[in-house]
């Protein structure tokens, strides 16, 4: 069992499905019970000095944010390590898509490194290109790929970005999910469609709640299933055709539970990422990306109590960070993100040290097709007018 010092419902063990991805592994990883880590960490990064730009992502454990140079959600990352174009390495403390992103972004003389490759994303891998493909080609023979405009979340591999790209959609954050399906349906008039990745209740909840559509407008595409599991007239009728894909530690939350810390803490706000099921979004009192979830709980007063349904590292640094609040999670279980967990201290010490001795490990690179058209899809959703591009 896995305890933190938290104020939480009861304690269990949550689990993720980990990467599909290859793993290397290096013999020399250093033990995680070395007491010299910390110092080794230190050491290797002073060596490197400005050559190295290290990026930690909200949901990284303490350990590997204390060296961060920079901290905040993926796109953010990835432009921050585009604006150091003099650092030659960039040690992208996240998942696989992120520094992908970050490759992307950054001049083909950078390297971006992740210190694990195993530390993927489910969500991400919930959508393959050949099964995207497969289900556009659905899409062509039920006579309404025409009308259809792909829209992509931040969370998505670089070949999908890509698709996007090639097939005139674009990329979206949690912040700018609004403006980017806004964008969508300008797009092939009052017939257009929307196939929204990989993330359904992104999608969902913000058709229905920013938009104003229907539940009866959106479809689930199951690409397990013959034709995505939806009849030709069911894809004619549909707005919002969303791709069977969710995020692994947001999907975890209940409405169940909200009512149990409304009845339990008295004046409890309930404060959710919109990954969240929808049944819990409509639930919460807030609802917005990570960035506006850290704001909401720094700009609160004393004496707030906040119940927050997002990942398990952020919601206990904010505690730490806001002792003047009571901050619960907002599910029974403790439920950190296990893939992101994968970049812990040993990681990162061998990822620096190696680069300290002139060995570049786990280079992450997009080839030059890929990147073209991932740059064509993350520039229409730059263009977006009067938004904010934050995951």
């Amino acid at each position: 069992m896995t305890t933190v010092d938290l104020p939480l419902l009861p304690l269990g063990l949550g689990t993720d499905r980990s990467s599909e991805r290859g793993v290397e592994c290096p013999g020399d990883l250093p033990a995680a019970s070395d007491p010299d880590l910390v110092e080794r960490a230190r050491v290797a990064k002073a060596r490197l000095g400005e050559r190295v730009f290290v990026l930690g992502h909200h949901y990284q454990r303490d350990e590997v944010i204390a060296f961060a140079d920079v901290t905040g959600d993926s796109f953010k990352l990835a432009r921050d390590a585009a604006a150091r174009p003099d650092a030659e390495y960039i040690v992208f403390c996240g998942v696989h898509f992120m520094a992908e992103s970050a490759d992307i972004l950054t001049s083909p003389q950078q390297k971006v490194v992740l210190p694990d490759l195993a530390a993927g994303c489910s969500m991400a891998d919930m959508a393959r290109l050949a099964q995207v493909e497969d289900a556009w080609d659905a899409l062509v023979d039920a006579g309404v790929a025409d009308d259809v405009v792909p829209i992509t979340y931040m969370n998505s591999s670089a070949d999908i970005k890509a698709f996007c790209g090639k097939h005139g959609g674009a990329v979206c954050t949690s912040s700018n999910a609004q403006a980017a399906l806004e964008w969508a349906f300008e797009q092939k008039g009052p017939g257009t469609k929307v196939l929204f990745l990989p993330d359904q209740h992104l999608g969902r909840n913000t058709a229905v709640l920013d938009l104003g559509l229907g539940l009866d407008d959106c479809v689930v595409w199951n690409p397990l299933l013959r034709g995505g599991g939806l009849a030709p007239e069911r894809l004619g009728e549909a707005r919002m055709i969303l791709w069977k894909g969710h995020c692994s530690v947001h999907g975890r939350f209940s409405e169940t539970v909200v009512d149990e810390l409304r009845a339990t803490i008295p004046g409890v706000q309930i404060l959710v990422h919109p990954e969240c099921r929808h049944e819990v979004v409509t639930k919460a009192d807030l609802v917005g990306s990570t960035e506006f979830i850290m704001k909401t709980v720094e700009a609160a007063p004393a004496g707030s109590k906040w119940a927050i349904g997002t990942e398990l590292n952020l919601v206990k640094r904010l505690a730490d960070a806001h002792p003047e609040q009571e901050i619960v999670f907002l599910d029974r279980t403790v439920c950190y993100c296990s893939t992101m967990n994968r970049i812990d201290l040993p990681h990162l010490v061998w990822a620096l040290e190696s680069l300290a001795d002139g060995q570049v490990v786990n280079v992450i690179e997009v080839d030059e097709d890929t990147e073209h058209w991932a740059k064509v899809a993350l520039q229409r959703m730059l263009d977006l007018p009067g938004r904010s591009h934050r995951d």
